[in-house]
């Protein structure tokens, strides 16, 4: 092997574009985690079950795995976890009674309800260190990479609507 082909070669993990995604990705939801760990006493996989369940009251387990790439294991860990709790409940699905589909229970919407301000602030506060301009090439290179890989969705259009009205 030639030194050219050597150097070619070469990783440097601090700048590898995938290294640095996931560490950021892992810091972002640790700052996050901050508002709903203290206050509510959830972890990450329950608070990611009880934001899917709150914006889609007839998701099942097997759509919150898909949507946020959650293990099922982790899924449905987190959701027994909230059920006993008394966060989410199961309903059977009319078409298929074998599935169960989850809705937030009264307590569950109330503290939704709470979250869900506290987490678009988090939001805000966290990209207002970008200018408007840097904001809407993030998203816009955010969609390209979910598009490319499969994971777009209702999240890259709606955070593509929403960095409008972001700092």
């Amino acid at each position: 092997m030639s030194p050219r082909s050597t150097r070619r070669a070469s990783l440097q993990l601090a700048r590898f574009v995938p290294f640095r995604l996931n560490r950021l990705a892992v810091a972002v939801s640790q700052h996050l985690s901050a508002i709903y760990r203290g206050r509510f006493q959830l972890d990450i996989p329950e608070w990611r079950v009880m934001a899917t369940v709150g914006q889609d009251p007839r998701c099942t387990a097997q759509h919150i795995a898909a949507s946020t790439r959650m293990h099922k294991t982790r899924v449905s860990r987190a959701i027994a976890h909230l059920l006993k709790r008394g966060l989410i409940e199961r309903v059977s699905r009319a078409a298929d009674r074998r599935e169960m589909q989850l809705r937030l229970s009264s307590s569950g919407r109330r503290m939704y309800a709470q979250l869900v301000p506290l987490a678009l602030l988090r939001e805000r506060a966290l990209l207002a260190c970008m200018s408007a301009r840097e904001l809407r090439g993030f998203i816009t290179g955010l969609a390209r990479l979910e598009g490319f890989l499969g994971v777009a969705g209702s999240a890259a259009h709606s955070s593509a609507s929403h960095a409008g009205s972001l700092p």
